[in-house]
């Protein structure tokens, strides 16, 4: 049988063809349309997380600021003391870093993995002008006898990699021995998996605060006819009106010892004068202002879950001879556990990575990890041992995503 003959258009170009090119545009139209959004969130969000995790390992500063120092200790065996050329090589190139501008960034540098580091070579700096001559090793060992401690050239060899997985280690308070061994910090410097665990443990906490507040307020909201919903809905919408930061001293002056709270708390004799209770600047302080504070985040996806939950099937279970518990127990709790799913996940993840709130009503108890992130980018300047916290805690989240996902379903999480 004769193959049937392609449609022609008019033009001569075969239909086929041209809706070929019609789907193709409609394609290229449909990218034009997105590539602005595209591009906007490689710009803020794609970027920005894999600098964070890039620089979890890069390590330049040495490579860049002293570079025959970090080849002459990557060919030192670390067994003993550096020979005399090692030493001549430290000498010349710290010389060079002096009248660069950049011993101080050396200094930093070392400092934050050796203590007294930084002492060490400003002091060097000074007494480096008296060395003339060879031998070096001599005279800077006279210079600061830090300089014959194998420990002192073994830290500055483990700082001069050029990509380290350091800053992770020291993130959960391990380093590596002269050995190469990995080791626990002394426990006098361990703190970064203490604040990692407070974290989690108050980020858990909240967000179960925000649901047993925020859920009988979510149902009252959603059980009301629309001109009390709607206003109840605006009252609770009302904190993001006002500054976070508003929100956040307001506490300060309810919660403080001579605050309000303990005036009414006086004044109706429940506490004496003398016992006065401290709920700020610890613990309690940052759960009590985080929770009002991401309690709307929580109401709101439940909310919008429990509105389109019909009514009459309440009514009808209540006709039929179930009492109200029941009627709640089987017919709404689980059509709304999709709310709590959605809300409980929003509240948990801004909780992780909450700064304002316990940096200022937190005190030394109620510190996040997310302040020590914030100390070691504006105060030491410490960037990579921020980044591996801020990569830590994002891994963490990730592997909590997972669960939930394999858990609960993140196909069951519904905005509405």
């Amino acid at each position: 049988m004769a193959k049937a003959a392609q449609p022609i258009m008019i033009d001569g170009v075969p239909l086929k063809e041209r809706l070929a090119q019609a789907e193709r545009r409609k394609k290229y139209i449909a990218f034009g349309m997105v590539l602005p959004l595209l591009i906007f969130v490689i710009v803020t969000f794609a970027i920005p997380i894999a600098s964070m995790l890039f620089r979890s390992v890069d390590n330049p500063r040495m490579t860049e600021l002293a570079p025959n120092l970090v080849q002459a200790l990557n060919e030192w065996d670390g067994a003993e003391l550096p020979s005399e050329e090692v030493f001549e090589v430290a000498f010349i190139d710290l010389t060079a870093a002096k009248e660069a501008g950049t011993l101080g960034r050396i200094a930093t540098h070392l400092n934050y993995s050796l203590s007294g580091g930084r002492s060490l070579i400003l002091k060097t700096k000074r007494k480096f002008k008296k060395i003339k001559s060879p031998p070096y090793r001599e005279a800077m060992i006279k210079a600061d006898k830090r300089w014959g401690d194998i420990n002192t050239w073994g830290v500055l060899k483990k700082v001069s990699d050029r990509y380290t997985t350091r800053y992770f280690l020291n993130a959960v308070d391990r380093d590596f021995d002269n050995d190469g061994n990995i080791v626990e910090k002394p426990e006098e410097k361990q703190i970064y998996v203490t604040l990692f665990l407070r974290t989690l443990w108050i980020s858990l906490l909240v967000t179960l605060l925000t649901l047993l507040i925020g859920y009988p307020i979510a149902y009252l909201i959603s059980t009301q006819p629309p001109r009390i919903g709607n206003l109840l809905i605006i009252m609770v919408l009302l904190p993001f009106w006002t500054s976070l930061l508003v929100r956040t001293t307001s506490w300060i002056v309810l919660l403080q010892t001579q605050g309000v709270l303990n005036d009414i708390m006086v004044w109706l004799g429940i506490i004496s004068e003398q016992g006065r209770l401290q709920m700020i600047f610890n613990l309690q302080g940052t759960l009590i202002a985080m929770t009002q504070i991401l309690l709307p985040f929580m109401v709101l996806p439940m909310y919008s879950v429990m509105k389109t939950i019909p009514l009459y099937e309440l009514r009808a279970s209540q006709s039929l001879g179930a009492n109200p518990f029941i009627t709640f127990w089987r017919i709404f709790w689980p059509r709304s556990i999709p709310g709590i799913g959605a809300g409980g996940l929003l509240v948990f993840v801004l909780s992780v990575g909450y700064y304002i709130t316990p940096a200022l009503v937190g005190g030394s108890k109620g510190q996040m990890i997310s302040n020590q992130i914030a100390f070691h980018m504006k105060s030491s300047l410490n960037w990579g041992l921020a980044a591996a916290m801020g990569s830590i805690l994002l891994i963490a989240v990730l592997i909590l995503y997972w669960l939930y996902d394999k858990v609960v379903g993140i196909d069951k999480m519904k905005l509405g």
